[in-house]
């Protein structure tokens, strides 16, 4: 039987990827509790708007330590290790919640289990830059993107109608996929982390962004400063795509109240079924062009789509402009992961993929935190216009340093 064409770029992909294809969409089918943070704090909890943001920070916040723990560990110890143990840790800090009856610990339990996803993530990152090259590694990190949100077309839809009556199998459910998914990394996957002799051997690659390199974390990033202005730029980016769990629920609430779960839930699952569908398209579409122009167009989608949610008070409208913004992140997700891939020494895969989400997060970390005091002082509708401002400043630079890049190609 002849395979599409659309499909050719995932048919010479190694086995170990696919495993990690459907490990993410276990994973992913089960991810109720941070999507519906939000709302968990400000209708469960009574929590204003300003104290969401300030909780939401912070589990955001404990992400980044997790982040760097993980990624000195990844390429101390192994990236299988680090995945299991963190992201194991993760599930587990969720089981008490079902059965604390809407305590104040539950958020102090739930940014614990954010430190540890975090540390899981270099890890399982940098497990996928070594099972891959620059030839497959758009094809690879766009599989995996795409299995997180077939899974997470289910999650939040599941996740909306269990929110009312059914509460704690919000929090159990997340931890039993996400233990599912471990196992089949653990069961299928063996690890990658590079041995010595073929560090030893990149050394003598030339004019290779992936060779090793001798010296600490910032000697050898600062040698790259395109990838670091490109991640300082995606801190915007990371800024503005915070809004989607944090002033898209408020929104959500303020418009249809008491069915507001329910509705950000279909809005969620919308995002997933448009990435599910799209991503292949999207991809094939534009595999020939340069990640950071991707990027650069991804933002002037990530302006249009947040930026009219400014004249909208239906749900058809609203789920109009989430498959905007929904393409947006599939050029944004899948591109930056290659362009970072591309960029990284063998040597400190495990690092590099710590240190600069870390940076990136920091639109993340902010987001609620600046959103939630924006929005006590001059309404929710009003963030929508500065959210379509500041994806126009990220496109236009993200532009930039594309020309800068081509323009130097040709000298």
């Amino acid at each position: 039987m002849k395979i599409p064409k659309i499909l050719n770029h995932y048919t010479r992909l190694p086995k170990s990827i696919y495993i990690l294809f459907f490990a993410r969409m276990v994973n992913s089918m089960g991810a109720f509790v941070y999507p519906f943070l939000t709302i968990y704090l400000t209708k469960t909890l009574s929590m204003d708007e300003g104290e969401a943001g300030f909780i939401v920070m912070l589990a955001i916040t404990a992400h980044l330590p997790g982040l760097i723990v993980g990624g000195r560990l990844a390429d101390w110890l192994g990236r299988k290790k680090i995945l299991l143990f963190f992201q194991g840790m993760a599930a587990i800090c969720l089981i008490p919640c079902a059965f604390l009856n809407n305590s104040l610990l539950i958020p102090r339990l739930l940014i614990l289990s954010a430190f540890f996803l975090g540390g899981a993530q270099p890890a399982s990152t940098a497990m996928t830059t070594d099972l891959t090259n620059p030839g497959n590694r758009k094809a690879a990190f766009s599989l995996l993107y795409l299995g997180s949100n077939i899974g997470f077309a289910v999650g939040p839809l599941i996740a909306g109608f269990l929110y009312n009556n059914y509460l704690m199998w919000i929090f159990l459910g997340d931890a039993a996929t996400t233990l599912a998914s471990l196992t089949l990394v653990y069961l299928f996957i063996k690890e990658t982390l590079p041995s010595k002799e073929k560090i030893e051997e990149s050394y003598q690659l030339e004019n290779n962004y992936e060779k090793a390199e001798k010296g600490n974390l910032w000697q050898v990033l600062w040698k790259r400063p395109r990838l670091l202005l490109f991640t300082l730029i995606s801190l915007i980016y990371s800024f503005v795509y915070a809004q989607t769990t944090f002033s898209i629920p408020i929104q959500v609430i303020e418009l249809f109240g008491d069915k507001g779960p329910k509705m950000f839930g279909v809005i969620m699952t919308t995002n997933a079924l448009v990435v599910s569908c799209l991503t292949i398209i999207i991809i094939s579409l534009t595999h020939k062009i340069r990640p950071v122009l991707n990027v650069a167009l991804a933002g002037v989608l990530y302006a249009i789509g947040f930026g009219m949610i400014f004249f909208i008070i239906s749900l058809p409208w609203l789920l109009f402009s989430t498959i905007i913004w929904s393409m947006g992140e599939i050029l944004v997700t899948t591109n930056t992961n290659v362009y970072i891939a591309n960029h990284t020494p063998i040597s400190h895969r495990g690092r590099f993929n710590a240190v600069i989400p870390v940076i990136m997060g920091a639109g993340f970390a902010l987001g609620p935190l600046i959103s939630g005091d924006y929005i006590r002082r001059y309404g929710i509708n009003n963030i929508w216009p500065a959210i379509f401002f500041l994806g126009i400043v990220a496109a236009a630079l993200m532009y930039f340093l594309y020309f800068s890049e081509k323009k130097r190609k040709q000298f």
